[in-house]
C-alpha cells in the first residue's frame, strides 16, 4: 500500500501499527519546505520512517537534522563520542565506546539486566526534556545481525484495558541511567559505574502516560531501560505494575525490526516510540557503525496536566546555529 502525504514523496507502510519506508527523496539535496513537511507528516503518522541508499556525510546529516528542529546532545563523557569536528553527532559503535568504559562495556552490562526486555529505551529519557526526534544513519553494517527494533508506545497504550488506562493516566515514574541493570557493590567495575553515576547523573520524574504535543495521542511512557519505580506505590506494587507495562510495550504486534544496509537513514518520533539495540553481535567480531543526531524536545505532559520535573541534572539545550 502506498500513501502520498505530499507530492514528491512515496510512503509505504511496513506493519499494522508502526513504520513506513519513504522513497523519492534524496536527503543530500537542498529540499523544499513541502518535502520536509511531508516527511514530518509521515513521521507523525507512522512513528518511525526509513530512507534507503542515502548519501549523507556528517555535514549533510547535521543540516538535515536542523530542518526538523534545533539539535541537542548531552554534554560530557557519559553521552558518548562524536566524529572530530561534529559535536552534534553521536557515534553509535561499541568498539569506539570501549575506549571510555573498558572492554565492551555494553556486552558486560547486558547480562546484568533485570528483565529480558530491559533494553527497550527512549533516547535520553532520564533528562527532563528528552529529544523529540532522532535521526540515525548507517555507515558500516555487518553481513548479518545488528538489526534495530522499534515499538509504538501509542499502540501499547491504546490496547490496555480501560481500567488500566485510567490508572496509568494519573501516575508518575522516576527515570534515571542504568535503571534496568543490577549493579553490585561486590563488583569493582560496577562500583566505578556507580561512582560516575552519582557524580554526574540524570534523574527526572515523567508522567507514565505522555500526551503527544502535536498529535494529542497518548503514549505509555515507561521504557524499561530508564524507569526505576512508580511514585506513590509500595515497592512491590511498583515492581509488578512495571513488569506488566514493560512486557506489554515489547509485544510483537506493536513492533518493527529493521535490517540495515549502508546508507539507510531512520527517523523516529522519540515521544511516541521506544527502540531496542541489537544484542547478537558481541560474539561475531563484526563492526557496526552508525551516527545519530537528536532534535531538542520539550518536557512531557500527562493527561492530568502534570509536566515532567528534573530532580538531578540540567535540561538538554540546543547547539547554537551553524
Amino acid at each position: 500500500m502506498t500513501e502520498t502525504p505530499e507530492a514528491g514523496i512515496d510512503v509505504r507502510r511496513l506493519t499494522g501499527h508502526i513504520g513506513a519506508e519513504i522513497g523519492g527523496v534524496d536527503l543530500s539535496l537542498p529540499l523544499p519546505d513541502s518535502i520536509i513537511g511531508a516527511i514530518r507528516t509521515a513521521l507523525l503518522r507512522h512513528k518511525v520512517v526509513f530512507l534507503r541508499g542515502q548519501r549523507l556525510g556528517h555535514a549533510g546529516h547535521i543540516a538535515f537534522g536542523r530542518r526538523l528542529g534545533e539539535l541537542t546532545r548531552r554534554p560530557g563523557r557519559k553521552h558518548g563520542v562524536h566524529p572530530d569536528g561534529y559535536p552534534e553527532i553521536l557515534t553509535v559503535d561499541p568498539d569506539v565506546e570501549d575506549t571510555r568504559h573498558g572492554q565492551r562495556f555494553e556486552e558486560r552490562l547486558r547480562p546484568k539486566s533485570l528483565e529480558p526486555y530491559s533494553g527497550w529505551h527512549v533516547d535520553l529519557a532520564a533528562t527532563v526534556n528528552p529529544p523529540a526526534v532522532s535521526v540515525l544513519r548507517a555507515e558500516v553494517i555487518p553481513p548479518y545481525g545488528g538489526d534495530t527494533q522499534w515499538t509504538s508506545l501509542v499502540a501499547a497504550y491504546r490496547s490496555l484495558s480501560a481500567p488500566l488506562r485510567v490508572l496509568a493516566d494519573g501516575l508518575r515514574a522516576e527515570h534515571t541511567l542504568y535503571a534496568a541493570n543490577r549493579l553490585l557493590l561486590s563488583d569493582k567495575e560496577d562500583v566505578e559505574v556507580l561512582r560516575r553515576l552519582t557524580e554526574d547523573t540524570l534523574l527526572s520524574v515523567h508522567p507514565v502516560v505522555r500526551v503527544h504535543p502535536e498529535t494529542g495521542e497518548r503514549a505509555l511512557f515507561t521504557p524499561p531501560a530508564s524507569v526505576t519505580h512508580v511514585l506513590g506505590l509500595l515497592p512491590w506494587e511498583s515492581r509488578h505494575l512495571l513488569e506488566l507495562f514493560h512486557g506489554h510495550i515489547g509485544r510483537p504486534e506493536y513492533t518493527l525490526r529493521w535490517r540495515w544496509a549502508p546508507g539507510d537513514v531512520a527517523i523516529w518520533d522519540n515521544r511516541a516510540v521506544a527502540h531496542l539495540q541489537p544484542a547478537d553481535l558481541d560474539h561475531t567480531g563484526h563492526r557496526r557503525t552508525l551516527y545519530r543526531v537528536a532534535v531538542l524536545g520539550d518536557r512531557p505532559v500527562g493527561p492530568d496536566g502534570f509536566t515532567s520535573e528534573a530532580v538531578r541534572g540540567a535540561p538538554l539545550s540546543a547547539f547554537p546555529p551553524s
